[in-house]
């Protein structure tokens, strides 16, 4: 059976304020700061939920949640906020009632999230299939875009949305999704280009830098840090419990879930990356002839990439930054721009492109979430917009936030009141008028299109002449003085004259949610929003697929003189419309609070929850609801809940409800002034009747609970005492079967013991027989045997003895044949005896020898000098032979191992020896050092890869040398490249070609016997490359250049030798002169280096280490 609950069950505090007794704002908060304490965040006013901001995460979003609260009466369980939704989507479903709801509070309230659980019980509730999962997933989708886009960090909340946002979600007639459109009003885009302190700019700019990967931002000409663009502030970049860089892949994924092509996500992220781009771009002045000064770009960088990003033309965008062009009917006039008018230009057109593409991506949401089909839908729609705002310093931005909720109050009020009107009317309860404050005059003082503040702003800015903000505010002052909710120090009201807490520069207006102060600073240029036409033409003229959608009115063809309407001006009207559409649809709200403004749990800020309460007008709410009748409820639930208290009623009522209700309130003495009976609920006017039912239920709830737990216990026992007999009997048989085939078992096993012993007697005594007859058989099989053995052995004694004689006599004749023999051959014999015996002796030597040899042969590496001593003087030229065969055939062994590159550089390592072995001192160190050829990996480094290009043959050697001044003796470093033709002489840094010397030119090298790394390039007298004379250089690897450039040189056929002259003192021609080169021997000053020092025009003198 299914329990039934109730909104009163278990209750904290008070779940629904109209019940609140006694009715206070003093109780009001501390009923909500009690229920907030016990995680109970949400609380209703009637149909109205309060929801305050618990600053964490609660288990009550859960799908199990959701599963509780689906197809549930609004009251039946404590308040939610999915009840609400439930509650709406069901009235849209079963009475095709087109919805709405309504989401207001202030920034850091909890809109945003709220909007979110709406969407998702909506989603979870509704149809399943593919396609309707599909639509579901792109609307909850669109929601991390809009929020990148157009939500920032502020003082009060870490993701405040700053623009409003009305999404109707469209339905079939089954209630599953089709589709939704989204509308979006009054984005900040002031924030694009200045930041409060303590805030940020936009999301999507941090997500950007942080979260892309390095080629794109490569592409999109940025960098990861924040402190490069002007456009974003330092102070709070990073904001504790936000990842960017997990949010920007969040957004990514969601734009592809929704539909947005990847060309379209990589336009999008373009024009961000242009407004960064946008805002490092400063300027400069400079004097003109006339004496105006004309603005100009300092650094054209960012102005460059800008343009590359978006396909314009440098010098049009930077001509847009310095002149301004006006057209009037029959004539165009060109003014330079200052400084601070190309700042402003600058800032307009970076808060134009950032708002028109946050429109473009609205739009084209809304193409792709857009219904399919034409057939008529029902529709719900969630609004999302910013709650009422009184900051320290109030401006043209609040102004219109608050307008907006001027109007939010108003219709609120007016639904509410019809609401409450319409129910009395259908339950046929009589109406009475309910008193209230009208917020239709603060509305007009603002809206109105004569006498009204958007209208005179509108006006202002659109008459000719000088327009400032102060011109602005003498008109209020004028216009306005008598009215009762505008106050302003220089206004004809005396009684404003001497209050200092008004400034003169502001005025003030007294809304319904309180007295707000407003400085007229930026009114006009903010209402204006103008964007010079200069600008408009040159975005219009670039190639990047987004700009022309995004600035139609920059198209030289449809050149539109008339002014745009004003930003007041667009916001009334898409306000109007807002309006309009509310009233078509059925209202539900949500009204967020903040408990504190320090964003942390389990704070309950009194003062600050009571200035929301008053602003949005909670308290009038409840008094609106209580004016009639607090509670209402249907027969069916009424009867339900309290047929207990009534004996008629209970357990069971037969007839109908309303008859039973009747009864139950009669037997109570309820006076009948306290409650009415409506057609099909009862209405009871007190909340105090109401409590009197709760608490008798509760007591009789007690009795029956007791009476329950009687019967209960009573049932128990005797259950208990049926089960215990009835277990006796059944141990009780269960016992005796169990001795009887205990008993029986024991009888079993003692006549199988007998009957085991019976059976081993009689095989014992059948064993004992069947041995004796066996015994008996073998004793005369044993006496047979042993008689016939006696017989054979003396059998085979007599054989044996007659075959020993025949064998002597043979033994006998062979000796003396054998004798025989030897006397006849003993002379030959003797003859050829010494010769045998020596070539026997001398074979098993020779054999010794061998084996000898084997066993203690050296190893087979060619440097192995090791050898076996020799056993026997005689064989000393065999020793020796063989030793010298071994050693060539190890070679041979060795050399068949080595692959073409290492012959060829033992070949070279072979040539170096025969050019510097003992005449260079530097050679030793060389030898175990191998010729790689190659030291700076010509080919594979990019830095030389141009110089690589340049060189035709192959590269034999590649190296950095230093080339020596003659001025001073100081080397430079440079590439030394040399190929089978010519050297290289390159820059080391840049790999410019410095020297190209064809081998053919290259007459001789020259170098000392020291161990130092000098060498001297002599050139032939009349070549080409002797222009500049001979080259002087140095290099750690001396040998292998050396050695590298004369095989190269002996390798060509017309070619000529390169001589290697090794001397301590040689002649270096240098242009015109020539110069002595001196090696000696002495301690540099630079330490254990060798030093070059100049002594005169004709010597340098090198200073070599002593060995």
């Amino acid at each position: 059976m299914e329990v039934k609950t109730s909104l009163l069950d278990n209750m904290i505090g008070v779940g629904d304020m109209v019940l609140l007794e006694p009715l206070s704002e003093e109780s009001f908060i501390e009923n909500l700061n009690k229920r907030f304490d016990h995680n109970e965040i949400y609380t209703y006013i009637g149909s109205v939920v309060i929801s305050m901001n618990p600053y964490k995460s609660l288990p009550i979003y859960t799908a199990e949640k959701v599963e509780e609260y689906r197809n549930r009466n609004f009251y039946e369980l404590s308040p939610h906020i999915f009840a609400l939704a439930d509650e709406a989507y069901r009235s849209l479903r079963d009475q095709d009632k087109d919805q709405c709801i309504l989401i207001t509070g202030e920034s850091g309230a909890g809109k945003t999230e709220a909007s979110k659980f709406v969407m998702s019980y909506v989603a979870a509730v509704c149809g399943k299939g593919q396609e309707v999962n599909k639509v579901k997933e792109q609307l909850l989708q669109s929601n991390p875009v809009l929020e990148a886009f157009g939500n920032a960090k502020t003082m009060r909340n870490d993701n405040s949305s700053r623009f409003g946002k009305y999404m109707d979600i469209e339905f079939d007639f089954k209630g599953d999704p089709l589709g939704g459109v989204i509308s979006n009003y009054l984005l900040e885009k002031s924030r694009v280009v200045k930041q409060p302190r303590g805030e940020r700019n936009f999301h999507v700019f941090y997500q950007l830098l942080s979260g892309a990967s390095d080629d794109m931002l490569k592409k999109l000409k940025l960098d990861r840090d924040f402190s490069k663009y002007n456009y974003l502030s330092l102070d709070s970049a990073t904001v504790n419990g936000l990842d960017d860089a997990a949010s920007f892949r969040t957004v990514r994924n969601a734009m592809q879930i929704v539909g947005f092509m990847e060309d379209e996500v990589q336009s999008v992220l373009e024009l961000v990356a242009a407004v960064l781009k946008l805002g490092n771009i400063e300027f400069k002045p400079e004097s003109r002839v006339n004496g105006f000064d004309e603005s100009r770009v300092k650094d054209k960088n960012d102005l460059k990439e800008m343009c590359e990003l978006l396909g314009i033309e440098q010098s049009v965008l930077e001509r847009a930054f310095s002149f301004r062009t006006v057209e009037a009917k029959m004539e165009k006039v060109s003014t330079t721009l200052n400084v601070a008018q190309a700042y402003y230009a600058r800032d307009a057109l970076a808060k134009n492109l950032y708002s028109r593409l946050f429109s473009w991506l609205v739009n084209r949401i809304n193409e792709s979430i857009k219904a399919q089909t034409k057939k008529r839908k029902k529709v719900m729609g969630v609004l999302d917009i910013y709650g009422f705002e009184i900051f320290e310093d109030n401006s043209f931005e609040q102004f219109i936030i608050n307008y907006c909720n001027e109007k939010l109050q108003q219709i609120f009020i007016e639904l509410t009141l019809r609401e409450e009107q319409e129910e009395y009317i259908r339950e046929g309860i009589e109406w009475t008028n309910i008193e209230y404050f009208n917020n239709a005059i603060i509305c007009d003082l603002i809206e109105n299109n004569k006498n009204g503040i958007l209208a005179m702003l509108d006006e202002e800015c659109l008459r000719p002449g000088t327009v400032t903000d102060e011109t602005f505010l003498d008109k209020l002052n004028t216009v306005c003085a008598e009215h009762q909710h505008f106050e302003s120090r220089l206004s004809k009201n005396s009684k404003f004259l001497t209050d200092h807490s008004l400034p003169h520069n502001c005025f003030r207006i007294q809304h319904y949610a309180g007295k707000v102060l407003y400085r007229v600073e930026g009114f006009v240029d903010k209402n204006n929003d103008l964007l010079y036409r200069d600008l408009s033409q040159a975005m219009y003229k670039a190639n990047h697929s987004l700009i022309k959608l995004l600035f139609p009115e920059g198209n030289p063809a449809k050149v539109n003189l008339k002014r745009p309407p004003t930003a007041g001006f667009q916001f009334r009207a898409s306000v109007g419309t807002l309006m309009k559409n509310l009233l078509t649809k059925n209202p539900n709200y949500i009204r967020c609070i903040k408990p504190n403004d320090k964003k942390a749990a389990h704070i309950f800020t009194d003062s600050l929850v009571c200035h929301q309460v008053r602003y949005l007008g909670l308290m009038e709410n409840v008094r609106v609801r209580r004016a009639g009748y607090a509670f209402r409820q249907v027969y069916e639930s009424c009867l339900e809940r309290y047929k207990m208290l009534c004996k008629q009623t209970w357990p069971h009522w037969r007839g109908p409800a309303r008859e039973g209700v009747e009864v139950l309130l009669t037997d109570l003495q309820v006076p009948a002034e306290e409650f009415a009976y409506g057609r099909s609920k009862i209405f009871i006017r007190n909340p105090r009747t109401l409590f009197f039912l709760e608490e008798k239920r509760r007591q009789c709830l007690e009795d029956l609970a007791a009476l329950i737990q009687k019967i209960y216990r009573g049932w128990k026992c005797r259950t208990h005492f049926l089960l215990l007999k009835k277990s006796q009997v059944v141990v009780s048989a269960w016992y005796r079967r169990f001795a009887q085939q205990k008993k029986y078992q024991k009888i079993r096993c003692s006549a199988l013991v007998v009957q085991s012993f019976i059976r081993g007697w009689k095989a014992r005594k059948l064993l004992r027989e069947l041995k004796h007859k066996k015994r008996c058989e073998e004793a005369v099989t044993t006496i047979s045997a042993y008689w016939h053995g006696t017989q054979a052995r003396r059998e085979l004694k007599r054989l044996k003895e007659e075959a020993r004689r025949k064998h002597a006599i043979a033994v006998i004749w062979a000796y003396w044949l054998g004798l025989k023999v030897r006397r006849e051959y003993r002379k030959f014999f003797r003859a050829n005896a010494g010769k045998k015996i020596y070539d026997f002796t001398i074979q098993r030597i020779m054999q010794k020898y061998f084996l000898g040899l084997k066993k203690t042969m050296p190893s087979m590496s060619p440097i192995d000098k090791s050898w076996p001593a020799r056993p026997y003087g005689f064989l000393d030229g065999t020793h020796q032979e063989l030793r010298r065969v071994f050693h060539l055939w190890r070679c041979k062994k060795y050399r068949s191992q080595f692959t073409e590159e290492k012959k060829a550089t033992y070949e070279e390592k072979l040539a170096a020896s025969e050019l510097f072995k003992d005449k260079k001192a530097l050679y030793p160190s060389s030898v175990g050092q191998p010729f790689k050829g190659d030291y700076v990996e010509i080919t594979k480094n990019p830095k030389y890869q141009k110089l690589n290009s340049l060189v035709e043959d192959k590269v034999l050697l590649a190296d950095v040398v230093s080339k020596i001044n003659r001025a001073n003796g100081k080397g430079a470093p440079r590439i030394f490249l040399l190929t089978k033709k010519s050297l290289v002489l390159a820059d080391q840094k840049t790999g410019q070609v410095k020297a190209s010397v064809p081998l053919l030119d290259l007459s001789s090298v020259s170098v000392s016997t020291q161990s130092d790394g000098f060498f001297a390039l002599r050139l032939k007298e009349g070549a080409m490359s002797a222009a500049k004379g001979d080259f002087l250089l140095s290099s750690d690897r001396l040998i292998e250049i050396i050695t590298k450039l004369h095989r190269t040189g002996a390798a060509s056929a017309d070619r000529n030798h390169i001589n290697i002259d090794i001397s301590d003192e040689f002649l270096v021609q240098f242009k015109q002169d020539k110069v002595c080169v001196k090696f000696i021997q002495g301690t540099p000053k630079n330490g254990n280096g060798v030093a070059c020092k100049r002594k005169n025009n004709r010597l340098l003198e090198v200073s070599v280490p002593s060995p």
